[in-house]
């Protein structure tokens, strides 16, 4: 099993629970208001009157074979918005209870 963390704008809540929905990653842990700034392209997001915009986060565990159509499908959102801004990381899942 794989752990995918999604950082992303908060515009993209809706469409990220829908995708992970659709792709049967029932369980995840979402974090509303995050403060961040992406290594490349994309704006801050603080929060502040400079940079209003927040981030979230979602964690979610999965199986192996979802990792990669997950991925992709993320991929494509943030390519079609890039200065919105959305990251996804991935680990290996050592045990579970």
């Amino acid at each position: 099993m794989k752990s995918i963390f999604i950082a992303f704008d908060q515009a993209y809540t809706e469409r990220i629970i829908d995708l992970l929905t659709r792709m049967n990653c029932r369980g995840f842990s979402m974090v509303e208001q995050l403060q961040g700034r992406g290594t490349n392209k994309g704006e801050p997001h603080y929060g502040n009157h400079a940079w209003p915009s927040m981030c979230s986060g979602i964690l979610t565990v999965v199986e192996d074979t979802s990792v990669d159509p997950l991925l992709e499908a993320l991929h494509k959102m943030d390519v079609a918005k890039e200065r919105l801004g959305l990251r996804a990381f991935v680990w290996n899942v050592e045990k579970t209870i």
